[in-house]
């Protein structure tokens, strides 16, 4: 379809491919890059920015400073390394006024590339070399039409993320053309007034400017549009879902008497420590509202967080009611209901594990008791959140590593935790009126760094344990290379011939064929050769996710008995292990491991209170400068809070704790923790429109509204809001 004048009709809506000059390989490497339609070619933004010099002649660039050229490449050859040396890829380029000589380091594929005859341009810095101009590993472009109009003049250019058959002035190229004709049919969501007081300009404005800057200005101007508009609608998701869980939600009020407080605390093996002890009493606070808690429980490794947990879930037993507690895997599900069945043996509470190893008899049996309202408090795995488990009075649920545990999740236990005595069905017929949810209680080793806190969790109210237990000391931390493996073991070797036990972390299963992963050690080989080499006349057992459940916890039983000194383990061991006498542990390329998961490995170890010091050591080859960094950051704290801002730092919000598996897309343009001053901003301005306008129907905000459930529906849960 053309318009008025002959031309294509561009609109958002249209297709790359349908795009003048885009064919099907072309329109296949632009959806490799998740470009699909002009609105996603829009929304592809330059990845930085370079200053391109104007174009001149070979014979007037001027030389020790920067220029751009275009010519005829006359010759090419490549020159092979001399030993150590680099190989040389090596071009003459010729126009009506000269030569100049090209040479790029280390570039053998330009072989394939650059040929006689091929008109390009260049542009990098000259120099002299034998008395004669040479520009060092210049960037260059091919020109199809070698009569095409010069239209290298000294300008601030995009560059964008790119693919070797889709360079990026292909893209820019194409962007050009379309953004003229698209511009004026991007609507303007946000109200004049508001665009006035943040000095931003509007929508379309934004876009041209992120796209065509005359300078670093007018692209960090763009930027900034752009990146507000991200925040501000995740802010007014994370607002909208806060109300409505408060006005439109009922969860119930739990009984808390000073007796069932001194009952609760009488069944703990030791005395809460301060810091849990505050955050015991907001969580009963909470519990005894109406409206469902949702909260946020954090702490370092070993602070303490289960027991606090525990306290919430027998509230609910107190008072009557059903209680869940969810593990993301069935060692972590294992290992709780062992260490809480320990806590309450003797009392009354019906206690059960539901995970996806339980056999198809035992599983209907358990759902019937449930259901029936014959278990009290059920630890399981996500195998809780399948249909058919029903709970007959769910009041409390707590879940354990909340970054893996998003808000549909929740919604799931609403769905199944209502029973026959919810206030949101008579008779089975649904009822007008507020919904029935349980309270929540979500908790996390993995420090929230408050920028994250207002982020992806923004819909929590945050308790934080900070410290340790008393009695527990420091862990030692080392990060050798590899060089040193054999010490390291040698020393272990004689601490539990003394009577410790002892972690090895390795990152595979089993060797495989691949050349990349030969070289990783392995949970099988590592552990025969540490008990021929290192171990012998100790017991060395190994534990990874494909045993079985009943063979893996009687390993994990073994373990914990002292029967078992070493184990040699994949990262199942991460979180919820706790053997007071395992002091010391080893993880093999500790380089390949995040950085939060390095410190939740390092706290299955100096879980005694005994005051002995432990010993956790990291053995690293890092390759790259991020590796280098989160080796740094494990060896010069211990501090989880601190570990979890240098995470951030490192990483960026894209991959955080997860953010993935949580279910939020990741920020696209928002750079945190860069922007918090941006998000603070978009976060006063979401509470302010929601305040007027809780569900956005105003007229003035159907746009809002529109784009909120596009990108952040599923992921914040917003169709429970209507």
């Amino acid at each position: 379809m053309a318009d008025a004048a002959g031309e294509p009709d561009i609109r958002l809506s249209t297709p790359v491919r349908d795009l003048p000059g885009i064919g099907v390989r072309r329109a296949d490497a632009f959806s490799r890059l998740g470009i699909q339609t002009v609105f996603d070619l829009i929304r592809h933004l330059p990845a930085r920015y370079e200053r391109h010099f104007a174009e001149g002649c070979i014979a007037d660039l001027p030389m020790e400073g920067v220029g751009t050229a275009r010519g005829t490449i006359v010759n090419t050859r490549y020159i092979t390394p001399m030993g150590r040396g680099k190989g040389r890829f090596q071009a003459t380029l010729e126009d009506h006024s000269g030569r100049i000589s090209l040479t790029w380091f280390n570039a053998g594929y330009l072989r394939e590339k650059l040929h006689p005859g091929m008109t390009v341009r260049v542009q990098g810095k000259v120099k002299a070399f034998g008395g004669y101009p040479q520009i060092a590993n210049p960037k260059w472009e091919p020109l199809d039409d070698p009569n095409r109009e010069n239209t290298a003049d000294e300008r601030y250019r995009p560059i964008y993320r790119a693919l070797e058959n889709l360079p990026s002035a292909r893209i820019e190229e194409l962007i050009a053309l379309v953004l003229p004709k698209v511009l004026p049919q991007i609507v303007e969501p946000l109200p004049v007034e508001m665009l006035h007081h943040h000095a931003m300009p509007a929508l379309p404005e934004a876009y041209r400017l992120i796209h065509l800057p005359e300078d670093e200005e007018e692209a960090a101007t763009a930027r900034r549009r752009l990146a507000f508009n991200e925040l501000l609608l995740l802010q007014l998701g994370i607002t909208i879902k806060r109300h409505f869980n408060k006005t439109s939600l009922v969860a119930p009020r739990l009984k808390w008497t000073v007796a069932i407080d001194r009952h609760i605390r009488d069944r703990f093996p030791f005395p809460l420590t301060p810091a849990q002890d505050g955050v015991v009493k907001e969580i009963a606070q909470d519990l005894q509202r109406p409206q469902p808690m949702n909260r946020l429980l954090q702490g370092d490794v070993g602070a303490g967080k289960t027991v606090v947990a525990l306290y919430a879930l027998l509230m609910a037993v107190a008072d009557r009611k059903q209680g869940a507690l969810m593990a993301p895997t069935e060692l972590l599900a294992e290992q709780h209901y062992a260490s809480v069945g320990r806590i309450l043996a003797g009392s009354n509470v019906r206690l059960a594990l539901l995970t996806g190893a339980i056999d198809a008899a035992g599983r209907r049996e358990l759902l019937a008791d449930v259901e029936e309202g014959r278990i009290d408090m059920v630890i399981g795995t996500q195998a809780l959140l399948t249909e058919s488990v029903r709970f007959r009075d769910l009041a409390v649920v707590v879940v354990d590593e909340q970054h893996r545990f998003g808000v549909l999740q929740r919604a799931a236990f609403r769905e199944r935790g209502a029973g026959e005595n919810s206030p949101a069905v008579v008779g089975g017929t649904p009822k007008t009126g507020p919904l029935r949810s349980p309270h929540y209680l979500v908790m996390t080793a993995t420090p929230i760094p408050r920028t994250l806190s207002l982020t992806v969790f923004g819909d929590l109210d945050v308790s934080t344990i900070r410290g340790l237990p008393p009695g527990r000391a420091p862990i030692v931390t080392r990060v050798v290379p590899q060089a040193k493996a054999d010490e390291v073991y040698r020393y272990i070797a004689e601490r539990v011939k003394k009577g410790e036990q002892a972690y090895v972390v390795v990152p595979t299963i089993d060797a495989t064929g691949h050349e990349s992963a030969v070289q990783l050690k392995s949970v099988r080989e590592h552990a025969k050769h540490l008990q021929d080499k290192f171990f012998s006349g100790l017991k060395v057992e190994t534990v990874h996710g494909r045993l079985a459940s009943e063979t893996r916890e009687a390993v994990m039983e073994r373990f914990r008995s002292g029967r078992t000194q070493v184990l040699v383990a994949t990262t199942v061991i991460e979180v919820g292990v706790d053997v007071p006498n395992a002091m010391v542990m080893v993880v093999e390329h500790a380089e390949r491991f995040g950085l939060a998961q390095l410190h939740q490995l390092r706290g299955r170890v100096g879980r005694g209170t005994d005051g002995r010091k432990s010993l956790c050591v990291f053995i690293s080859e890092p390759v790259t400068e991020d590796a280098a960094a989160r080796m740094a950051v494990i060896a010069e704290t211990n501090d989880g809070f601190r570990i979890a801002e240098r995470d951030l730092e490192i990483r960026g919000m894209g991959d955080f704790f997860g953010t993935r598996q949580h279910g939020m897309p990741p920020l696209r343009i928002a750079r945190i923790p860069e922007d918090m001053p941006l998000l603070q901003l978009a976060r006063r301005d979401a509470e302010q429109m929601i305040t007027a306008d809780p569900a956005l129907t105003r007229p003035e905000h159907t746009l809002l509204r529109r784009l909120l459930v596009q990108y952040y529906g599923d992921a914040l849960g917003l169709i429970d809001v209507g």
